[in-house]
């Protein structure tokens, strides 16, 4: 089974913010990722707006064909625009402001009863809700304890780590994946991939999607953002394959 790969938009939103203008518009990237074959997009809305703008999901929600996957915190203003603009799926993050992007997992252990009426309300509106969190064994039951429809793995840990260190964060997200599969929980990964780290995760096969969003869009100031979608949408595939074959 293939992947699927969702495009998250964010730092389009960054650059344009930076001189306070519209260009570049996220919007339009959401749409040229569309057409290069993405299969969902995804967009952070944090409290501080100091990228993806709530323009940009009202007009995310109106003018993309694919899926639209909002990231955002357990508040209650975020839990009112996602149920307004009604976004196909959720993901809640953890979110500091201070932070230059997220940092590591949501601790759905310990937040059970903050995050558990976010997870209900979302799922009462048929909006699927995932949590970004950790590959952890406990907070995968967490996760799915609270009603969560899936979850996303943070794979920033291994992304930047190397050596025997990395060897040993590539088994722990092998092992949380298969284990989710195990209780039949939906898993997604997210965080620093990029091409050189892609294809040991996607030889995962539990992993259903990636939300990739920085990486690419850095690289598509070299090659251009259809091409640097279709360059990971092959290593994807690639990585796929030797699951298969092995």
């Amino acid at each position: 089974m293939s992947i699927r790969l969702g495009i998250n938009i964010d730092h389009v939103a960054t650059i344009r913010n930076a001189r306070g203008g519209i260009h570049p518009d996220p919007v339009r990237a959401a749409i040229l990722a569309e057409k290069a074959g993405a299969d969902g997009i995804t967009a952070h809305l944090r409290e501080d707006r100091r990228h993806i703008s709530d323009r940009d999901i009202e007009e995310l929600v109106d003018k993309i064909s694919v899926p639209l996957n909002l990231e955002m915190a357990a508040t209650e203003e975020m839990l009112q625009i996602a149920l307004w603009h009604k976004p196909v799926s959720s993901c809640i993050v953890p979110e500091k402001r201070q932070e230059l992007t997220t940092e590591g997992g949501l601790d759905a252990v310990g937040g059970h009863k903050h995050l558990e009426s976010y997870v209900r309300k979302l799922r009462d509106a048929n909006i699927s809700v995932s949590l970004f969190i950790d590959p952890d064994i406990v907070q995968i039951r967490a996760a799915q304890a609270l009603g969560a429809d899936k979850v996303e793995l943070h794979t920033g840990t291994y992304a930047d780590s190397s050596g025997d260190a990395k060897k040993a964060e590539l088994e722990r997200l092998r092992k949380a994946a298969a284990y989710c599969g195990e209780i039949g929980l939906e898993v997604h990964a997210g965080h620093g991939l990029n091409y050189d780290n892609v294809v040991a995760v996607a030889a995962i096969p539990e992993f259903v999607e990636f939300n990739i969003g920085h990486f690419l869009m850095g690289e598509s100031l070299f090659i251009g953002l259809e091409a640097a979608i279709k360059k990971m949408r092959l290593l994807m595939d690639e990585g796929r394959a030797c699951q298969r074959d092995s």
